[in-house]
């Protein structure tokens, strides 16, 4: 059994010094430095130009843009290096991952199941100065793009893996998710978004929103297609030529969350489904990059959301409070792992 924590962020301002914050609170950690070692083997196996990078933030969120120029400026690396490895634009890194969604009328549930070594310990709240912009909640994934979170106006999103094979020009998961968050008010608007950008890889994405409107963009280089679906796994139903050979796994959690759904389950009887082993949805699997490190738990109506590392009862964030103001009690989540693997973040 491993402690394992995650430090919470919280920033209100531009994306440019909210760009610069992030360095100046990355540079100097075992984070940093892990990914800079990982730095030289990444580029030998793609590359990322500018230009298209530029082109692609300009059409899409021309502030992410700003926020890697501030992150570039604090870290003192070129913009070419710091889009390679921070813009989630034609990224790549080992993905087999094996997350859950399951989403009532009024909350969006989710396991993030991957490896702890690629895992960054970073809970992010951000409040924009331009007002074209949503604030957001969640746990960071390449420090600018998100695993899971909600926006403001209630609109909760998470995702799915399927598959990495013939990635194309666009952009990573996290990165998708992030800008969905902040430029997306309802279900609908986050349905046009994501048909719309580009993908690099093949992913189920959730959506659930104030209203209560749940859809499944499953997205993937060669196209999307949309469906109702109140809960996802790893593979596609619509786009079935995307999928791996092997759905073992991903089709037994679906048929168990299949199994004990409701359509009018609560958010206490969605997050036990997903992080109580009993169910066996949860997953201990972290040497097969695999194994479940976080339970996120949205509330769109209420926008409150709780949050859990590994098998425990979650910690709840008031994330209406803060939006309106108001400061966070707390500046660590803790939690723990049934692993011995070493985690790099955590300095190990």
């Amino acid at each position: 059994m491993k402690q394992i924590q995650s430090s919470v962020f919280t920033f209100r301002g531009s994306h440019y010094d909210f760009g610069v914050m992030q360095g100046e609170r990355l540079k100097d950690t075992p984070l940093y430095t892990y990914q800079q070692k990982q730095k030289q083997r990444n580029r030998r196996r793609y590359t990322v130009a500018a230009a298209d990078a530029f082109r692609m933030f300009r059409s899409y969120h021309p502030g992410i843009y700003e926020e890697l120029t501030g992150l570039s400026d604090a870290l003192g690396l070129s913009i070419e290096e710091t889009l390679m490895d921070y813009s989630g634009f034609q990224q790549e890194y080992r993905i087999n991952s094996g997350c859950s969604i399951v989403t009532g009328s009024d909350f969006l549930a989710r396991n993030y199941d991957y490896h702890p070594k690629t895992y960054e310990g970073r809970f992010v709240l951000f409040q924009p100065a331009d007002k074209e912009y949503f604030a957001t909640i969640g746990p960071s994934q390449r420090i600018l793009g998100r695993i899971d979170g909600m926006n403001e106006k209630g609109l909760t999103i998470g995702y799915n893996f399927v598959h990495q094979r013939f990635a194309e020009e666009g952009f990573i998961c996290n990165m998708l998710a992030r800008i969905v968050l902040e430029t997306s008010s309802t279900t609908e608007e986050a349905v046009e978004k994501l048909t719309a950008m580009p993908h690099r890889h093949s992913f189920n994405y959730v959506i659930n929103d104030a209203a209560g409107t749940r859809r499944v963009i499953e997205g993937s280089p060669r196209g999307t297609a949309v469906k109702k679906a109140h809960y996802s796994t790893n593979h596609f139903d619509v786009l079935t030529k995307e999928n791996r050979h092997y759905l073992v796994d991903s089709e037994r959690r679906m048929d168990i969350i299949q199994k004990h759904h409701q359509e009018d389950m609560d958010v206490k009887e969605g997050f036990h489904l997903l992080n109580d082993p009993k169910y066996d949805v949860f997953s201990d699997s972290y040497r097969n990059w695999a194994g479940t490190i976080h339970t996120s738990v949205y509330k769109p109506k209420e926008l409150k959301m709780a949050f859990a590392i590994g098998h425990q009862e979650p910690t709840e964030i008031d994330f209406a409070s803060w939006i309106k103001g108001n400061n966070l009690s707390i500046s660590q989540i803790t939690g723990e792992l049934e692993t011995d693997v070493r985690i790099p973040y955590m300095g190990e």
